[in-house]
């Protein structure tokens, strides 16, 4: 293989999100209209290496990607020793429009996978003016809890590899066998409790079930794709939440599953260039 830097910049971000100053991790590639990323829960920003590295999407986007405090090359924030990490809805709003505002991202493009496909719902419902179009990836209302979250955080398991375990049926079954295993390091490494607390927003908190009829599709537009192999937010979920959003536009993606981004990154990205050439029409 020959050796080659790919054409992407990092950096640190400080900043102050609901009174905690944060060191937040943020990668930049291309150029143009911003594309703002957001990584699954339990994970972190290098999920969307394939667009941060596709030529056909950086020639037209500026693709920005952070992590959220305490995931990948983030940290937590000062004293965080001191109580049990939790996401909740306003929290997770709140560090979106923080990091945008600390970068001076104007009028993104904002794409979630996963919790970030939930999360995206929220930015939909409390703030479309901030945003040119919306894009959830596995993106559904409520998810209910299928496994014990206990297992996520307990002194007596690898965290790490548990964390990895729960999710590896989640990923495609055609996922090339670099793309799955690279997929499930990341939430090898992540920090000790911290899938589980993203998971209080997925699982609990974030429930917009009575909320989403309220999206207001003509205020911010918004593309839903989805995997047909996820079976925790299923093609049913996202069918049902696409029924209750007027004006959406839904997109079962065939092959794949939870990770689209990072499972298999040149499949996704012949979904995502169609929706984003629409965008920019």
């Amino acid at each position: 293989m020959k050796s080659s830097i790919e054409p992407i910049s990092g950096g640190y971000v400080n900043l102050a999100i609901q009174g905690k100053n944060c060191r937040v991790y943020f990668e930049t590639a291309g150029q143009g209209q911003p594309l703002l990323c957001l990584h699954t829960a339990g994970s972190d920003s290098r999920q969307y290496r394939g667009v941060m590295n596709c030529k056909a999407i950086t020639d037209h986007f500026q693709v920005i990607c952070f992590d959220l405090p305490y995931h990948g090359k983030s940290s937590p924030p000062e004293g965080w020793e001191q109580y049990e990490y939790q996401l909740t809805s306003q929290l997770y709003v709140d560090t979106i429009l923080g990091v945008m505002e600390a970068l001076d991202i104007q009028n993104p493009v904002a794409m979630g996978c996963s919790i970030g496909g939930r999360v995206v719902l929220h930015l939909a419902l409390k703030h479309p003016e901030k945003f040119k179009a919306l894009i959830g990836l596995q993106s559904g209302a409520h998810v209910a809890p299928y496994y014990n979250l206990e297992w996520l955080h307990r002194p007596d398991v690898h965290g790490g590899e548990v964390c990895a375990g729960i999710v590896s049926g989640l990923i495609g079954p055609h996922a090339k066998s670099g793309d799955r295993w690279e997929t499930l390091w990341h939430y090898m490494q992540g920090g000790p409790g911290v899938f589980k607390g993203d998971l209080n927003f997925y699982k609990a908190e974030g429930d917009l079930r009575a909320l989403v009829n309220q999206i207001d599709t003509a205020l911010c537009p918004l593309y839903l794709l989805t995997g047909e192999f996820d079976y925790s937010c299923t093609p049913d979920d996202s069918r049902a939440l696409a029924q209750h959003i007027a004006g959406s536009q839904l997109s079962i993606m065939p092959g794949l599953g939870h990770f689209p981004m990072s499972e298999a990154p040149d499949h996704f990205i012949q979904h995502l260039l169609p929706v984003l050439e629409q965008i920019q029409s």
